[in-house]
């Protein structure tokens, strides 16, 4: 395997630029450099150098073409973590086309909603899900369907296809206002939304997340939350190829198998969910090795015990970072020594930041929850729109405040500051409620709860109450069903560890609780899930 260490190349990172372009100098400033090293689920490992992925990406390029794909065309993706997936979303980029790619598991329902949403010129998925698949396209009229096996076999597939086809065509370069994707958000408290990015918005990443994480050649991310979503993409794959690093791509997280499988590809970096964390810390074997890490970012609440226990694991302290889908590159990290648990720091290199009062409109006092707004340039530094939702696009930005067309974006997201400046994060303003005139933040509290003994995991929605307006509710997964925590034992813990406000007034055992993709619970949908379950 060709190391990383003596082939590093800068290559131009500057604004103005396509993505495209830097996907393309960084194979021809470091081609012999390890790009990716790919394991499957039946544990075969292969990997491929900058200069004989592009050839991939050139092959996927022609095998669109010949499909009719033009710059401007969508690609819908609904693939696992595979080659493929990478192959498909550069030759968009190279293209000019752009790709929507979207949860696999995705149901037939699901997939004629995003079709009917997009209008895509050519479906890619796996033969595995061919059937909810096809019977979506054929409800659509999509007549241009592409079965792969997600698995290093597609990268031959590709190249075969390819042979047999005219040479490609010459092709401008895509320009940095062009589109490039269209990524649907999470959909933990409403249903999903289209957000709309571009090329440019793909060459910020590269630039300002491989400044962020100190990245260097000799580095690797390891990659097991999935592709179609942006922690993935933009904080591992774009920073890697800004300064030719390697990426270890796994098809699937396996919480028993992510020690090992880091250890055995050789990771250095890592990006994770605290969801993912938690069920990591629940299921690693003891015998498992001892990694040696260098950089671990997670995002949202994770109480302290299982903060430290994550550290002994990856030979690294966590640091909590603060971003989403539409503000691309993250808009906080902690950079403390040591990192705390239950902070995501301070802007980043130039980001700017503000906390709105959601009732006076004015600047949140410190200490007082605030929505966190973030400053941009549509369509650079922030997503340019909402598909086809120009109601929803209006409301999230402001007028411009610059002459540069800056405008301030309102997240959704509430967060708190202290008289350093340091903010904590205290959860979507959905998930903030006031129980008898006290704000209590229901990811917090899931964050203890999930330290609980006898707990796994543990989601906590709002019930109107007549004495206090509402009051949390918990359900809990336990973590054996066999011998569940008691209610008193609940009781006991939530006095020790939560405020009386805080503490739920009923507790309720659920087999699993519904969550998306990447392990974000989908609070929406708790209680819907408890009854059909029981």
């Amino acid at each position: 395997m060709t190391s990383n260490t003596d082939v590093a190349q800068d290559i131009d990172l500057g604004e103005g630029r396509a993505f495209a372009d830097i996907w393309c100098d960084r194979v021809e400033a470091t081609p012999g450099a390890t790009f990716l090293v790919f394991r499957d689920d039946a544990g075969n490992v292969r990997s491929w150098t900058y200069e004989q992925f592009d050839a991939t990406v050139g092959h996927a390029m022609q095998v669109m073409l010949a499909r009719g794909v033009t710059p401007g065309s969508p690609v819908h993706l609904v693939l696992r973590n595979s080659p493929a997936f990478l192959a498909f979303w550069l030759a968009c980029a190279r293209l000019g086309a752009w790709m929507v790619p979207v949860d696999p598991a995705s149901s037939e329902r699901e997939l004629h909603r995003q079709l009917e949403r997009v209008g895509p010129r050519l479906g890619v998925c796996a033969k595995a899900r061919r059937k909810p698949y096809a019977a979506a396209a054929e409800r659509f009229g999509l007549d241009q369907v592409l079965e792969l096996d997600e698995t290093a076999v597609d990268v031959d597939l590709l190249a075969s296809e390819a042979a047999a086809l005219p040479a490609l065509p010459l092709l401008e370069r895509p320009r940095p206002e062009d589109r490039i994707a269209t990524m649907f958000t999470s959909g933990t408290t409403s249903q999903p939304k289209g957000v709309v990015l571009t090329q440019a918005n793909y060459a910020t990443l590269a630039r300002v997340m491989s400044a962020v994480a100190n990245l260097e050649a000799r580095h690797r991310w390891f990659v097991t939350l999935p592709l179609f979503h942006g922690n993935a993409q933009y904080y591992c794959f774009t920073p890697a190829i800004a300064v030719g690093a390697s990426v270890a791509l796994t098809a699937s997280f396996s919480a028993s198998g992510w020690v090992s499988s880091a250890h055995d590809l050789r990771a250095t970096h890592a990006s994770l969910f605290a969801a993912p964390i938690r069920m990591i810390l629940a299921r690693t074997p003891e015998d498992a090795p001892r990694l040696a890490l260098e950089h671990v970012w997670f995002a949202q609440s994770l109480g302290q015990e299982h903060h430290r226990r994550f550290a002994e694991i990856t030979g690294v302290t966590p640091r909590q970072l603060y971003g989403m889908t539409e503000t691309l590159a993250i808009v906080t990290a902690d950079v403390s020594e040591p990192p705390a648990h239950d902070v995501i720091g301070r802007p980043v290199l130039d980001r700017r930041v503000r906390l709105v009062d959601l009732s006076t409109g004015d600047e949140a006092e410190t200490g007082k929850p605030g929505m966190i707004q973030v400053a941009g340039r549509r369509g650079i530094d922030l997503f340019r729109e909402y598909l086809d939702a120009p109601e929803t696009t209006g409301r999230s930005f402001s007028e411009p405040i610059d002459a540069d067309g800056t405008v301030w974006f309102a997240t959704g997201d509430l967060a708190t500051r202290d008289k350093t400046g340091t903010l904590r994060f205290v959860g979507r303003a959905d998930d903030v409620i006031k129980v008898s005139g006290e704000n209590v933040s229901l990811t917090e509290v899931e964050a203890v709860l999930a330290q609980a003994p006898g707990v796994l995991e543990a989601a906590v929605v709002a019930k109107p109450d007549p004495v206090r307006d509402v009051v949390p509710i918990a359900y809990l997964v336990p973590r054996d069903a066999a011998e569940p925590p008691s209610t008193d034992d609940l009781h006991a813990w939530a006095e020790r560890e939560l405020a009386p406000a805080a503490r739920p007034r009923e507790w309720h055992l659920i087999d699993e609780l519904p969550r998306t993709s990447v392990g974000k619970v989908r609070r929406f949908a708790v209680t819907d899930q408890a009854t059909s379950q029981h």
